[in-house]
């Protein structure tokens, strides 16, 4: 028997009954081995100060949050009374009032605008950073961060005076430069109009964050795909949407997702604009609506309750988030 014929025994290959060989098993690492390999108890005695301190400022308010929802907790509970649990009546109140069901629709639809709007502008925006040199860029990038750093508040106040009835630099614009009648129009005191006021402050703080963040991604294109795809006849557009949106598609789930559970919860413009003038039964978004519901009518049991569904669809939200994000590390 030669070297060569020694080497094919079935006592050194595995073969089935027909003859055929059969591949090598893999040995399979135990799970000692994956522990130790994934370094051992370090990742979690480095992410437990971080959990205790996220327990201790989150956790336990949301536990707080959860209990209220339960009870009949008004204002005498605030001056020392005991509340009283009511199970799920608070609940049920919240869920078969159409009121709440208003300002859930019309908060998942300003959202949506706000969202849609956002990403749009803020691809654009980089897109343009993407194409300008380096002294444009950095004028560029200066006053995005300029708008990016303004306080909610503070930027509410300024679009107020832009929009405002009689001192409001548009109505002005509208009215002397273009022949149009906005003399002393109004545009807070109409719903459509109030929330077009918002969408433009919500839209306008919002923009430079998507354009920052799609530009990092743009930079991480390789130049040599967008040349071949040039070369063989792509135009721009189709540059864009077959070779640049793969690329930055992980970056473009996470912004949007996070837009989504921004714009859900956004709170200082919407209050800050009613407060300047608008209506606040037909503008109210859950936000607002939850704190003019707990401090307003002092009922923080029915408010906690609004609270703990909001909290639940963010979650909803940001488990499709977590999701994306383990998942694109994973590739």
């Amino acid at each position: 028997m030669s070297i060569a014929s020694s080497r094919l025994t079935p006592a050194v290959l595995p073969v089935d009954d027909d003859g055929a060989l059969r591949p090598p098993v893999e040995e399979q690492p135990s799970r000692r081995r994956r522990f130790v390999r994934a370094g051992g108890f370090t990742p979690y005695a480095l992410l437990t100060p971080a959990l205790i301190a996220l327990l201790v400022i989150t956790g336990w308010p949301l536990l707080q949050l959860g209990i209220m929802s339960f009870q009949e907790y008004g204002r005498a509970q605030v001056f020392g009374a005991a509340p009283e649990f009511v199970g799920i009546d608070n609940y049920v109140a919240i869920l078969t009032d159409p009121e709440f069901w208003g300002v859930l629709g019309r908060s998942v639809v300003f959202a949506a605008v706000c969202v849609i709007t956002t990403m749009v502008l803020g691809t654009l925006v980089a897109l343009l950073l993407n194409q300008l040199g380096t002294v444009l860029r950095t004028i560029v990038s200066v006053g995005l961060l300029l708008a990016w750093a303004m306080p909610p508040l503070s930027a509410t106040i300024v679009w107020g005076w832009i929009f405002d009835t009689q001192y409001g630099v548009l109505n002005h614009i509208l009215t002397d430069w273009f022949g149009l009648d906005f003399e002393g129009h109004s545009w807070l005191i109409e719903p459509l109009s109030f929330f077009f006021v918002a969408a433009i402050i919500i839209v306008w703080g919002a923009v430079p964050f998507v354009a920052f963040m799609l530009y990092a991604g743009l930079t991480q294109v390789p130049e040599d795909v967008l040349e071949a795809a040039q070369l063989d006849g792509a135009g721009g557009v189709q540059r864009f949407f077959l070779v640049v949106v793969p690329y930055i598609k992980p970056i473009l789930v996470i912004v949007t997702i996070l837009q989504v559970i921004w714009d859900l919860r956004v709170f200082t413009q919407i209050y800050a604009l009613q407060s300047i003038g608008g209506l606040a039964e037909q503008t109210n978004t859950l936000g607002v609506y939850i704190y003019r519901v707990s401090l307003g009518s002092g009922d923080f049991g029915i408010g906690g309750a609004v609270s703990v569904i909001l909290v639940l669809l963010l979650v909803a939200v940001s488990i499709f988030y977590v999701r994306q994000t383990v998942k694109e590390d994973a590739l």
